[in-house]
């Protein structure tokens, strides 16, 4: 088989995913505290007798870091994250991750994501409030307070630079390398009755799609031309 044909599928193999990442992010567009996925791909060249065949890697995902817009919405249970810290969260699989800062109170007193899992505190235990008091104070460290008692603080994490975040429940992640506390709170911390949005840009993703969309279909095209030349070549070595 021509090698054009293995570079072709190779391509839209890439193309395929590039296209449900950028979906994906677009979708989630409207998702507070939502990171973009990115890929990268690698040029893999075949060497041997002849000409070296170039190929394109299968692409490796990454999540945006870049922090999203923040939106004032005078809610007490609205929580942002300024700086590079996120906030911790008990899941069904475990602890993880996020930057939504929604939360409601629980019938038990718990302060839960609106999926309805645990924000915890420093030491990664939940953090409980009466469910009769009055609204909570969260103050740029992350301490709570209700009715003017301290009821702890949230726990507030630092993501190592060479740790690699990987997609969990919602809009939260997991990382491979344990993150640290943040001790920074000069340059990080929570700011109450606010809202960090997806950091996903909209209009440059949708042009990210109709681009990739173009590209897939030349590659197509490519192909189909390819296997019309090969089955003509065939019927003419068979001499009908």
């Amino acid at each position: 088989m021509q090698s054009n044909i293995y570079v072709g599928l190779s391509a839209q193999l890439a193309l395929q995913k590039r296209l449900d990442t950028v979906a994906n992010n677009v979708a989630n567009a409207n998702t507070s505290g939502f990171r973009a996925e990115q890929l990268s791909f690698e040029e893999l060249v075949q060497t041997g007798s002849g000409k070296g065949v170039s190929f394109v890697s299968k692409g490796e995902n990454h999540l945006s870091t870049q922090a999203g817009e923040l939106m004032q919405t005078k809610n007490p249970l609205d929580i942002a994250v300024r700086g590079d810290a996120w906030l911790s969260i008990r899941t069904p699989t475990g602890t993880a991750y996020t930057r939504d800062g929604r939360m409601q109170i629980s019938k038990e007193g718990m302060l839960m994501t609106l999926a309805g899992d645990p924000f915890l505190d420093a030491g990664g235990s939940p953090l409980q409030l009466d469910p009769e008091g009055g609204p909570p104070v969260i103050n740029k460290a992350g301490t709570v307070e209700q009715d003017g008692n301290n009821l702890g603080a949230l726990g507030l994490y630092r993501m190592p630079r060479d740790a690699k975040l990987m997609r969990a429940n919602g809009a939260s992640v997991t990382s491979n390398v344990p993150p640290v506390p943040e001790i920074d709170f000069v340059n990080s911390g929570v700011v109450q009755g606010y809202v960090e949005k997806s950091n996903v840009n909209a209009m440059m993703e949708m042009t990210h799609l109709i681009s990739l969309q173009r590209s897939f279909d030349a590659v197509s095209t490519v192909l189909n031309n390819t296997e019309s030349s090969l089955k003509d070549s065939l019927r003419t070595i068979a001499g009908s």
